[in-house]
């Protein structure tokens, strides 16, 4: 088992060189400047590595670049072995990212927050408090309480 500072440069290695090389190096029209690799994790061993993407644009094209990904996995972890100097190179795993998805869930749950404040800031402008202005007894008041 290697450490794990071990794993996190080879993940940042493998993270740049795939970066790299979808921008320069593969051809497949599918790919480029479509794909954007946002993060690397590589097992204790140092045998597998999963690669997250995320693609702008349609399901379409996610699906496209996809199929690229997986087209273009032999070249890239070709460059990642030649980059690395391991003695084995890991395999490449790559899963669409979900972050966009899930950064669009939590603006459309802020954007409802902000509406409900704006709705109850709205019934509340004209409110009055409950009681007197000023609800604290004053030595005075008693002896008009009891006449």
């Amino acid at each position: 088992m290697a450490d794990n500072a071990r794993a996190k440069k080879l993940a940042d290695l493998i993270r740049e060189v795939v970066a790299e090389k979808l921008l320069r190096g593969v051809k497949d029209p599918r790919l480029g400047t479509h794909v954007t690799i946002t993060d690397t994790r590589v097992t204790g061993d140092l045998r597998e590595a999963t690669v997250f993407y995320t693609v702008y644009g349609d399901d379409e094209e996610r699906a496209a670049a996809a199929a690229g990904l997986e087209s273009a996995k032999g070249i890239l972890r070709s460059a990642v072995g030649s980059a690395a100097g391991t003695k084995f190179t890991p395999t490449l795993t790559f899963i669409a990212d979900a972050l966009p998805e899930n950064a669009k869930t939590i603006e459309d749950l802020l954007d409802k927050a902000r509406a409900s404040d704006a709705a109850v800031r709205e019934v509340s402008s004209g409110a009055q408090f409950a009681g007197d202005a000023d609800p604290y007894k004053k030595p005075g008041d008693e002896d008009d309480a009891t006449a």
